[in-house]
């Protein structure tokens, strides 16, 4: 564990994108703080309680589909860069990363441990860590346009106000393209070559006529996994919302959960679960005991994880023992010697 805070710490500005691991923390903190201070333990006690045996096994069934759907995402954008991983490996590398996410601060230390270890066996650790970043911001950017659809077509909260957030996106989407086009023909070297590689992996890579369109279905699919989900554990939790209606909110609560403002994923999901049942009428409480639901539910789809991480440091421990052992005397000269005198 100490080995992967100092990867993280090694790679610096990549990792702290969203501010400081500490920052990342207390904000995560200070979210559960105040859901506290204003609907008390009680929803999370009933999220806790409301855990059953059959959505646990739905729920470890619909991860295992939606994470082969992730590796299957990462496979095809680390081939499209030239670091190529079989998809078994992918798919382990994955579990691996969903757990570390699940119980590290700040939600993304499992990334940068997978893009990190993939990239020393690929031979070029900073491809790696482009195909994961590319991989999560693909996978990010079609929830985002799945989400505004479904809410351009469902009631919601945010109905209202969306068009205006489309346009800002859509706005802010733009400028970014034109900073980093000027930046990669009159930037500083540094930030022309980092220009200059965002535009050759989109050109050359992602957006080739065999790649986007996988990119765009694996994506697709995990959201839609996520999203059946999170259905599942509102219905266990005993929400009766109409199914649009809650697929809607769900969806929001999924997006917020994408920013890494967390403690091991807690913080910004519950708090925007709040927010959205409250102003649909169904209760800031029934939000976070539906959010807590699901995200024991998914903890305990992703211990697999944690069992693929005892086994590689079990592996690990072997593999420092034996050259020690190789290097001992051999007994049996002294042994002779012994009986000579």
């Amino acid at each position: 564990m100490a080995d992967l805070y100092s990867v993280a710490a090694r790679i610096g500005p990549g990792v702290r994108r969203f501010g400081s691991p500490l920052l990342r923390l207390a904000a995560g903190a200070v979210v559960l703080w105040f859901l506290g201070r204003q609907v008390g333990a009680a929803p999370f006690e009933n999220g806790l309680r409301a855990v059953t045996w059959q959505a646990v096994a739905v729920a470890g069934t619909l991860t295992l589909a939606t994470s082969v759907c992730c590796a299957w995402r990462w496979r095809v954008v680390a081939r499209a860069l030239g670091v190529d991983i079989g998809l078994p490996a992918a798919v382990g590398a994955y579990y691996r990363s969903l757990f570390l996410n699940s119980v590290l601060p700040g939600g993304v230390l499992g990334d940068v441990n997978r893009a990190v270890t993939h990239g020393r066996r690929a031979g070029d650790v900073v491809r790696g860590l482009r195909a994961v970043a590319w991989e999560r911001l693909w996978g990010q950017v079609v929830q985002a346009v799945l989400t505004a659809g479904v809410l351009l077509t469902l009631p919601s909260p945010v109905r209202p106000a969306l068009p205006y957030v489309l346009a800002g996106a859509a706005g802010a989407a733009g400028c970014a393209a034109l900073l980093v086009r000027r930046a990669a023909r009159h930037g500083r070297p540094r930030l022309a070559r980092a220009a200059r590689a965002v535009s050759d992996d989109l050109r050359r890579g992602l957006l080739a006529p065999d790649v986007w369109p996988q990119l765009t279905v694996a994506s697709v699919l995990v959201v839609v996994g996520h999203t059946v989900t999170f259905v599942i554990a509102a219905r266990v939790a005993g929400c009766t919302a109409p199914l649009g209606e809650l697929t809607a909110l769900l969806m929001i609560i999924q997006t917020a959960a994408v920013i890494p403002l967390s403690v091991g994923g807690w913080g910004l999901r519950e708090g925007a679960a709040a927010w959205v049942f409250a102003a649909a009428g169904l209760g800031a409480a029934a939000g976070v005991t539906v959010s807590t639901l699901y995200a024991v539910l998914m903890l305990v789809a992703v211990v697999p994880g944690a069992g693929l991480l005892l086994g590689d440091a079990v592996r690990h421990r072997r593999d420092q023992r034996q050259p020690a052992q190789s290097r001992r005397p051999d007994p049996a000269p002294r042994a002779l010697e012994a009986v000579r005198d």
